[in-house]
């Protein structure tokens, strides 16, 4: 028999139903009903004429052939062998109205195929197949129930084939019972209310617990960690946290497997991990329950997982410390921090770089938390890995690892583009403007001056008048990037001729 585990605020209460047996479909309706309490099976047509007959066929639950439970004509009724005492159809003008429904109270073994067969003489006989299903509950232990007690209603439906689901919900100490038929019936579910008396003034005592051996384990912020319950499948899950470092507990999760109903929190007060969830949805369905946790850093803990099976409680406990590693940069310094939780468990925790033979020191502000500062401008072998190493009592070790890269390297001839090809382009643009004003002043010079013409225009006085550089200073001056040009009258037709700035002057 399976269980139901139902919780409430005053106690938890476990339902069991029998299990369902898979069946072809040969009915057209279900219908389910408590045993002693009146039923009506519907079957309805059109108002009839002439003359007309209808039987009322029974077949109990694994049982072949059909019996007569009840007939009628346009006159009377006639009782079969399969009667009830108190069944009759439920309207006496049954042929006027149309309304064939039977109704009666249905004992526990009352339940099977009943079979409204509307025989129409010349006409085509109908049929219509409703499948009763009776539901029993019996209650234990004996009403009122102490707080925080267990409660079963248990529960049996026959025949179990009609059925797909049962599930019971409390509301101030009266539980409602919803049963799912199977496809093919018209109504979705049926409504049955259970009040149950509760005790407050005594708890209950649950002496069967075990518990199991006590995770100790660590992990890097957001990473996933399993939380492992009991291997033995149950009705209801309870899980617990322990906040870093506190002894106070609040419930953050509570799952219950014949309800599909899946509670986070005690209350609004209590935050829930975010990244908490069931390792397997599929599994849980079954009882079998695990999570996953990805934790922040405060987010660490203890962590209590409690499985209810009956009377029995299986409790497992998951201690887990959180590490995170971060950095934090001002002008003259680089702060890189590590900080951890549930220090209760941690042996000792500390800095590294990959380089050993680099000098590293580390200070701790406050219990958890742990830096090292890292220079700038970067020392020669400050950069590389800085790992953060923690390790627990247990002898577990987990390391985060934060990197410290230089800056990118400058190159110089590419550092400022936009200044220095405008400059090459003006080295090359001076000269030839100082070749276009030379050509004017020297024939300016020449018709003013003509027995000087054999004079440099290069020359430097004690006031500079050419705008010529003296060809003997760019000699000693290294080359750049400009061109310059010495230019020397050589006849009346004023040709000039081009002299590289290495080359002799022949005058």
């Amino acid at each position: 028999m399976e269980l139901f585990f139902l919780p409430c605020p005053l106690f938890i209460a476990l339902l069991s139903i029998s299990g369902a047996a898979s069946a072809k479909e040969d009915w057209d309706d279900v219908v389910v009903t408590k045993e002693n309490t009146p039923v009506t099976l519907a079957c309805s047509d059109r108002p009839l004429k002439g003359s007309v007959k209808l039987e009322w066929l029974w077949k109990p639950d694994g049982r072949d052939a059909w019996s007569l439970v009840l007939s009628a004509n346009q006159r009377q009724e006639f009782r079969g062998g399969a009667s009830k005492a108190d069944m009759r159809l439920a309207d006496p003008h049954f042929q006027t109205s149309g309304d064939f429904s039977l109704r009666f109270k249905p004992r526990a073994s009352d339940g099977g195929r009943y079979s409204c067969l509307v025989d129409l003489g010349e006409k085509k006989a109908r049929q219509r197949v409703t499948l009763l299903a009776i539901l029993r509950v019996a209650v234990g232990p004996a009403l009122p129930v102490p707080a925080d007690g267990t409660l079963r209603l248990v529960t049996e439906v026959s025949p179990s084939e009609a059925v797909s689901e049962v599930a019971c919900r409390a509301d101030q100490g009266n539980y409602t019972c919803q049963v799912r038929p199977r496809a093919g019936a018209r109504r979705h579910h049926f409504l049955f209310t259970y009040w149950i008396a509760a005790d407050v003034s005594k708890a209950a005592n649950f002496t069967s617990l075990t518990n199991g051996t006590a995770v100790s384990t660590a992990c890097l912020s957001r990473t996933p960690v399993p939380l492992s319950c009991t291997a033995v499948p149950g009705d209801y899950v309870l899980l617990y946290w322990q906040r870093p470092d506190r002894r106070d507990m609040d419930r953050v999760f509570a799952y219950d497997r014949w309800r599909r109903d899946r509670t986070d929190g005690t209350d609004r007060t209590v935050r829930t991990p975010s990244r908490l969830r069931l390792a397997n949805p599929a599994a849980a369905k079954s009882g079998i329950f695990s999570f996953v946790l990805e934790p922040e850093l405060q987010e660490g803990g203890v962590y209590l997982c409690e499985v209810f099976l009956n009377d029995h409680v299986f409790s497992h406990a998951t201690r887990i410390s959180v590490l995170r590693v971060y950095a934090q940069s001002t002008p003259s310094m680089l702060v890189l921090w590590c900080q951890y939780s549930e220090r209760s468990q941690v042996k000792q925790v500390s800095w590294a770089h990959q380089n050993q033979s680099y000098r590293l020191t580390w200070s701790s502000s406050a219990p958890g938390r742990l830096t090292t500062e890292v220079p700038l401008p970067l020392q020669p072998g400050a950069a590389g890995n800085y790992t953060c190493a923690l390790e627990l009592r247990t002898g577990k070790v987990i390391r985060a690892v934060y990197t410290v890269t230089p800056p990118p390297a400058v190159n110089p001839s590419l550092s400022s583009p936009v200044i220095l090809f405008p400059l090459s382009g003006l080295g090359l643009l001076v000269p030839l403007v100082a070749v276009a004003l030379g050509v004017l002043l020297w024939k300016r010079g020449h018709r003013i001056t003509r027995p000087r013409a054999e004079q440099s225009l290069s020359h430097h006085s004690g006031e500079v008048e050419n705008v010529y550089e003296n060809p003997e200073d760019l000699r000693q001056t290294p080359g750049q990037s400009s061109v310059y040009m010495d230019l020397k009258p050589t006849n009346d037709d004023d040709v000039y001729k081009e002299l590289d700035r290495y080359e002799q002057c022949p005058c």
